[in-house]
């Protein structure tokens, strides 16, 4: 009887024992996988600009400059037409770990406003950087101006285009009384026009050339000649300097001499290449750069403008071919 008492209680001890150690394991494992993680253990991250923007594409970014509670295991950028997109919207999905990435965001619609966030996730979830918005660009041609889309003046009808928050005149005004480049422009109450080579066919096709003094005081009423920051406006919204002129041009070689490199006229501005009379009378460069004055002086002799020419996709801001020169002239919305 001792002994089966002995065997007994050696058994319950064992029992105690395991049951013991059973539980001690179930708490650790509960620690690990159901209590919820500390905050602050997300990744850290913020958007970059957007850039490239076209009519259906983007690219934007992040930097992860911290991981948080464990490694990164997805990034990318995020987006969608209300603020604040997260992943369950339109995303994309651009490796892992920390650091500065690019994504591109493809299947947009044209002249649509969009918002954009970097993301990140790792064990502990998903965070999100800051949020940017950016517009893209109407479809090639680009789209009239709401409720403006022409403009009847000085006997030519204009058409408009909307870019961004700027409504344009698509052609380079054509008005005034042809003098030859030989005589200067004057302040005299008339409107007065140069034409590429002398030629009235050129102004029927590019447009009048006009020196600054004529230029301020040229567009209709409720518009005016761009001023180097209406310039700058545009070009920034295209893209910046180095593709705006591309996406301004004309494409094809009807009116530019080959190769017309990057042309796209992906903004509807439709840039001809209307050449420049210069301030000795000569003319230049027709068929091969557009010229296109600003309102905004540099100097006493000199003025802020933009050129496009027929090899590369950029647009040039320069000041050093004199307020007498003969430039083009678009005009834009107040």
């Amino acid at each position: 009887m001792k002994k089966k008492s002995i065997i007994f209680i050696n058994s319950l001890v064992i029992m105690i024992a395991f049951s013991m150690f059973t539980n001690s394991c179930t708490k650790k494992d509960d620690n690990n996988n159901n209590n919820p993680i500390p905050t602050g253990q997300l990744p850290v991250l913020t958007t970059s600009a957007v850039s490239n923007i076209t009519n259906t594409a983007a690219a934007c970014g992040g930097n992860i400059t911290s991981q948080g509670a464990s490694t990164v295991t997805a990034r990318g950028v995020c987006w969608n037409t209300v603020q604040n997109p997260t992943t369950a919207n339109g995303h994309t999905s651009d490796s892992s770990g920390t650091g500065s990435f690019t994504s591109s965001i493809t299947g947009l619609t044209a002249n649509t406003l969009y918002y954009v966030r970097a993301y990140a996730t790792n064990g502990a979830g998903t965070a999100y950087g800051n949020s940017v918005s950016f517009t893209t660009i109407g479809n090639p041609g680009g789209q009239p101006c709401p409720g403006i889309p022409t403009v009847a003046y000085g006997g030519q009808t204009y058409n408009t285009v909307q870019i961004g928050t700027q409504c344009w005149f698509k052609e380079n005004l054509n008005i005034g009384a042809r003098i030859d480049g030989s005589q200067p422009q004057l302040d005299n109450g008339i409107i007065e026009k140069y034409c590429y080579n002398d030629s009235t066919a050129y102004c029927d096709k590019y447009g009048g050339l006009y020196n600054w003094s004529e230029m301020l005081s040229l567009c209709p009423s409720g518009w005016h000649a761009p001023s180097d920051s209406d310039w700058t406006k545009l070009t920034d919204f295209l893209g910046g300097v180095t593709m705006a002129g591309g996406k301004m041009k004309e494409t094809g070689t009807v009116h530019w001499v080959s190769p017309n490199y990057g042309a796209t006229n992906e903004s509807g501005f439709t840039a001809l290449p209307s050449g420049t009379r210069d301030y000795n009378g000569q003319f230049h460069y027709g068929l091969f750069v557009a010229y296109f004055g600003s309102t905004t002086p540099y100097d006493v002799s000199q003025a802020w403008y933009r050129s496009i020419n027929n090899t590369g996709a950029s647009i040039n801001r320069a000041y050093g071919v004199g307020k007498s020169a003969g430039l083009s002239v678009r005009c834009v919305k107040n």
